[in-house]
């Protein structure tokens, strides 16, 4: 029988390095810029999870994280100020932010068990006593949501997909698929 809290980390970890996968051989400008109508980047998907990793595996169990948050000790972070990177925050002090802040996470989950209990400091108080089971769950979850919109992100800059891009078919293989989705597609679209 797999070990449950051993199983959830290891996604967390595979996830974690995926979402990372995405930004690999980016200009600074690719990593940066808003791709949706709601600013979707790259870099802001790193950083806001930073602060998840620092908050929901450290914070939350009386680990409160080595270094401070700019956006968080202003509050800025509630005007989404976690979403995007200033021009004064470098690509390499946001990823090396990550990987300490998913570091940090790690030591939490390998030294407590998944009932420990927590208590998310942002979270109304009815519902802000929480464990590390639950709390690993949102982790994973919200880091597994956000590496899904860092595929889109990273499809949109250069046409590169997802790790299994690749083993799915060439350039042409992929046209032609395209195709047969345009066409099911156009069999709905207005008339004029």
């Amino acid at each position: 029988m797999a070990d449950v809290k051993a199983e959830l980390h290891r996604k967390l970890q595979l996830v974690r390095a995926g979402l990372l996968s995405r930004l690999d051989g980016l200009s600074e400008y690719d990593m940066r810029r808003p791709l949706t109508p709601t600013g979707t980047n790259l870099l802001g998907l790193v950083k806001h999870l930073a602060g998840g990793e620092y908050v929901y595996l450290g914070t939350s169990f009386g680990r409160p994280p080595p270094e401070t948050l700019a956006w968080e000790e202003d509050g800025s972070v509630w005007d989404g100020a976690d979403m995007w990177v200033t021009p004064d925050q470098s690509s390499e002090y946001i990823l090396g932010l990550y990987r300490r802040a998913c570091e940090h996470g790690d030591r939490t989950v390998q030294e407590l068990e998944l009932d420990a209990p927590g208590r998310v400091p942002h979270w109304p108080a009815e519902r802000a006593d929480t464990t590390l089971g639950v709390l690993l769950i949102r982790m994973l979850s919200e880091t597994a949501q956000h590496a899904g919109h860092a595929d889109i992100v990273r499809e949109l800059i250069d046409g590169r997909g997802g790790p299994d891009h690749d083993e799915l078919g060439d350039a042409e293989t992929w046209r032609t698929y395209l195709a047969r989705i345009q066409a099911a597609a156009d069999a709905f679209a207005p008339r004029t």
